[in-house]
């Protein structure tokens, strides 16, 4: 990254200090917890998280530690969901596990043009080597497919399978808040590496394309706390606006 960037990256990162932490977190901090636990100690996850270390290019604003936000993320959505739904202990926890793999796996083909298909694929291929049903790996193919914004959704016939997808949706899309300004846009500038005068040019676009995610989320849950997210999200973007408009003028 260049020294301009590494600059503006503090100034955003300071401005996101700054900022509301999302409800979500104090209002489902035991569904957190919960899944994070679960992440940490359930053997398949621990074997496809090191197989992920080694799979997954880590420079695109979507690596590694993206893949773990969302994952455990995704896990809480479906314990809540899940609760809600009715399901079982030992099902529920089933559930965890399987929305977890689909949020490692769900960006590991993410410089592909067609990712989240090339994603799906690629996870079906991974996957017959762990102790999962063809229909578990079915839902987290599936999910895959589907968590990509403003494309056209495949058909998924089952309930279950339907939630795995839209948690995971909503997981990945909380990202599109803080963490975007926090980490995931700097992470692509040190890749891209445009022009700052270039980067501008696209802002206000971005910023547009942020806030359409506003009304997609797909879950109860999500519905009721993604907004905020992306709230928060565009708050530190436009204050970021200024200031880069401002304290770096000399560079645009």
């Amino acid at each position: 990254m260049t020294a301009i960037y590494a600059r503006i990256r503090e100034r955003a990162r300071q401005i996101a200090a700054r900022s509301s932490v999302p409800d979500f977190y104090r209002d489902h901090a035991e569904a957190i917890e919960i899944s994070r636990q679960f992440f940490e100690t359930d053997p398949i996850l621990r074997r496809l998280e090191l197989f992920l270390s080694a799979h997954l290019e880590d420079d695109f604003g979507h690596g590694r530690q993206h893949a773990i936000k969302v994952a455990e993320e995704a896990g809480a959505l479906m314990s809540i969901e899940g609760r809600h739904a009715g399901y079982r202990r030992r099902f529920a926890e089933r559930r965890v596990c399987i929305v977890q793999c689909a949020g490692l796996l769900h960006d590991v083909k993410r410089k592909q043009k067609n990712h989240a298909a090339e994603g799906a694929t690629y996870a079906r291929e991974v996957l017959q080597d762990y102790p999962l049903s063809p229909e578990e790996v079915d839902d987290v193919a599936q999910a895959i497919c589907n968590h990509e914004a403003f494309k056209r959704e495949i058909r998924i016939r089952t309930h279950e399978g339907l939630l795995v997808s839209d948690c995971l949706y909503d997981a990945d899309k909380f990202r599109w808040g803080p963490d975007n300004f926090k980490d995931t846009l700097w992470d692509m500038v040190s890749f891209f590496e445009p022009p700052l005068v270039k980067f501008m040019e696209h802002y206000p676009e971005g910023m547009e394309k942020i806030a359409k995610i506003r009304s997609t989320f797909r879950t109860p849950t999500g519905q009721i706390y993604g907004p905020q997210f992306i709230d928060l999200g565009l708050a530190i973007g436009q204050e970021l606006f200024e200031v880069i408009n401002t304290e770096f003028s000399e560079f645009l």
